[in-house]
């Protein structure tokens, strides 16, 4: 592991949360260093941006294994909207802002539908175009319809079908 993916193992990158506040997200660091720079999106399976032990991490989103840090800190929640950066943020509608409104989550509805999406990504001619018009949109009606069904059953059913979806 720490040939191919190197120190520092934690990455931070700035999310918007809750109240359209921005926090850091902490997660394992799947990528060489630097490579945000070239762009927010991962597309495709084998984006060359990603290490060889990061692959893995992200195919069964160990990467994400440090958000539960975020979870005890109070900036998020296991089961609430995907926070997202404040590039796409700053796009949102009036109507989508409402995914502002709660604590951001680990997993949620769009996750699970959307868990292909760097596949998505890899066959889209404009990657970042196809994901402001289309993905993210849809992602946000997930999200809009996560926030009016919320509670404790509605996260349980979700956070099962995390898992089951992950060791799929």
């Amino acid at each position: 592991m720490i040939v191919s993916c190197g120190f520092p193992i934690l990455y931070f990158q700035t999310r918007v949360g809750k109240n359209n506040k921005d926090f850091k997200l902490y997660k394992f660091r799947t990528m060489h260093l630097n490579a945000d720079k070239k762009g927010l999106l991962t597309v495709g399976g084998r984006d060359p941006r990603v290490t060889s032990i990061g692959y893995y991490l992200r195919k069964y989103k160990l990467d994400e294994l440090p958000q539960l840090f975020n979870v005890l800190f109070g900036t998020m929640s296991l089961v609430g909207p995907r926070p997202e950066v404040r590039k796409y943020v700053d796009l949102y509608s009036k109507e989508q802002q409402l995914v502002l409104s709660v604590k951001p989550g680990i997993t949620d509805y769009a996750s699970l539908e959307y868990i292909n999406e760097n596949e998505l990504l890899a066959n889209a001619i404009n990657p970042e175009q196809t994901y402001i018009d289309e993905i993210m949109p849809a992602k946000l009606k997930l999200n809009a319809k996560y926030i009016e069904q919320q509670g404790f059953f509605v996260d349980l059913k979700i956070i099962l079908n995390t898992i089951n979806k992950i060791f799929k």
